[in-house]
């Protein structure tokens, strides 16, 4: 159901729809009590009467109902009494079971067969309601009693009578319930109104000093998610100025160098420029790389299915496509994981990102002719991936700021851009990992990676 308005009004309509039902019930029940009581009352009095008038007076039975039947319907009914004026019906036995006087309505056979109190008897297919007194005086036995259906269509018309006004008044309760609840959702309609007349660049809190108690932790995670937005618009145009600036870089020293080289009679300069050149293309190319790897990680989604990895062929892989760069700098690369190491992630391209950005940053900074070292441990804990060179390494405080993009530690040389970290720290942070440095006998950064042997 997608109207909130709509799924509260059917709520309050079916909750007041139950509990009129149970009203409706409650009233049924009381009533019919009181109705049985009323009658049962009544009954009593009319036996009581023709029992009283046959002594006094000596009168006949159908005269002594006549004056019971004219007490009437009890009052507060609201019923005709022309409807139930023959409701009441009456005989006169002889304590040896002979029919001694009966009223018009009465029927021949006995309304019961005890000899005091209330009764109910079926007679000629009719179910009868009876109170029955003794006259020892005159040795009778009067019954008094009427039909229980006639009982039961009393107790229906009085019901009716008080339920029908209440049933014409649920759909005005309906059309009141409807409106109320749209004039509740109202501060809703408000802040949607408000953000609809907002520009794209408009990301500022919405005031929810005057919102209802109930929406403001709306308001509250609405507020947080433009803050987040903010920054990261803010992080992104950052970015883009300092890729922008960057590549302007290189391409700028790859316009001079080219245009020295063109220029130039000297072969050893040609020369030296065209190196300069293969430089910055190879600088830029990485750079390019890089910023597609940070496309790529905010694109890939991390909540697949976990995949297997096989921690030393990955790394070996990593290597042989990093085989010109470890040539052209002279480095020793040591691998000390074991054969069967074995990981479970949920994206094993954020791994492979992560791994081949932080072992070539080792390469680009470890000195020339020395060793980069990539060490894999597993634990209870996870798997631990370290990448350690013997250089000079970086400050304590200057951790934190190498995460950061565009960073570069104090050594970098030219072909750095300050992105690898960045890379290493988002895609950790997507499978669920984190990155941390050791500073023994060079710098070593570890991938500590949660989880269990695969």
């Amino acid at each position: 159901m997608r109207s909130i308005r709509l799924r509260l009004f059917l709520i309050l309509l079916a909750a007041t729809g139950a509990v009129w039902l149970l009203a409706v019930l409650w009233t049924y029940l009381s009533t019919q009590r009181e109705v049985e009581r009323v009658l049962d009352a009544r009954l009593t009095e009319a036996a009581r009467m023709v029992s009283s008038l046959i002594t006094d007076h000596h009168i006949d039975v159908a005269a002594a109902v006549d004056a019971a039947q004219a007490a009437g319907i009890p009052e507060g009914f609201g019923l005709h009494e022309g409807d139930y004026s023959r409701q009441l019906s009456c005989q006169i036995w002889s304590l040896q079971g002979d029919l001694v006087s009966r009223s018009e309505s009465a029927p021949n056979t006995s309304l019961a067969d005890h000899e005091s109190g209330f009764a109910e008897k079926l007679v000629n297919g009719e179910r009868w309601r009876v109170y029955a007194v003794i006259n020892p005086e005159l040795g009778v036995r009067v019954l008094v009693g009427d039909s229980i259906e006639i009982r039961e269509k009393l107790v229906g018309d009085v019901i009716k009578g008080q339920l029908v006004p209440a049933l014409a008044i649920l759909p005005i309760l309906a059309g009141l319930i409807w409106l109320s609840v749209g004039r509740g959702l109202s501060p809703l309609r408000q802040v949607a109104d408000t953000l609809s007349l907002r520009s794209a660049d408009e990301l500022h809190p919405v005031d929810d000093s005057g919102a209802p108690r109930e929406i403001r932790p709306l308001l509250g995670s609405l507020n947080a998610l433009f803050q987040r937005v903010e920054e990261a618009r803010e992080r992104e145009k950052t970015f883009i100025a300092y890729a922008a600036h960057e590549l302007k870089t290189p391409l700028s020293g790859l316009k001079t160098q080219a245009q020295v080289a063109l220029r130039s009679d000297s072969d050893e300069v040609r020369a030296n420029a065209l190196n300069q050149i293969s430089l910055s293309v190879d600088r830029t190319g990485r750079l390019v790389r890089q910023l597609i790897d940070l496309a790529a990680i905010d694109s890939l989604d991390s909540s697949s299915t976990s995949e297997t990895v096989v921690v030393k062929a990955m790394v070996e892989e990593l290597r042989g496509e990093m085989a010109a760069l470890v040539s052209s700098r002279e480095i020793t690369v040591e691998t000390e994981i074991a054969q069967d190491l074995m990981i479970r992630v949920p994206g094993k391209t954020l791994l492979r990102l992560a791994l081949r950005n932080v072992i070539e940053n080792a390469l680009q900074y470890a000195p020339r002719n020395s060793s980069v070292r990539i060490i894999g441990t597993q634990t209870e804990a996870g798997t631990t991936i370290a990448v350690c060179d013997t250089g000079a390494g970086i400050d304590e405080k200057d951790e934190q700021r190498l995460k950061a993009r565009f960073q570069r530690g104090n050594s970098a040389n030219a072909l750095g851009s300050g992105l690898g970290l960045s890379i290493v720290e988002m895609a950790l942070t997507k499978i669920g990992g984190r990155m941390s440095f050791q500073r023994q006998s060079g710098f070593c950064v570890c991938l500590e990676l949660p989880g269990s042997e695969a």
